[in-house]
C-alpha cells in the first residue's frame, strides 16, 4: 500500500500478490471518492440551487479518475 498526493488529494495505491510475488489485485483510490462525502455534508439543509456552486467550490471528478 502507498499514498501519494495528487492535485486534487491523495491517492491510494493496494497491491495484493500472491506465493511467487506476481499481481493477484490492483486498486486505485481517487481522491474524489473520499471527497464525495465531504461535499455531502456542505449541502446539508441548503437549496438544490446551491449544488452548481458547492460542486465546482470542491471540483470532484464525476468518473472518478484524479490521476
Amino acid at each position: 500500500m502507498t499514498l501519494n498526493e495528487g492535485w486534487r488529494g491523495e491517492i491510494c495505491h493496494v497491491a495484493i500478490t500472491d506465493s511467487q510475488g506476481r499481481f493477484a489485485r490492483y486498486k486505485v483510490v481517487d481522491p474524489s471518492f473520499h471527497n464525495w462525502f465531504g461535499l455531502a455534508l456542505a449541502l446539508r439543509s441548503q437549496a438544490i440551487s446551491d449544488f452548481p456552486l458547492c460542486n465546482k467550490s470542491f471540483n470532484l471528478s464525476y468518473c472518478g479518475f484524479d490521476l
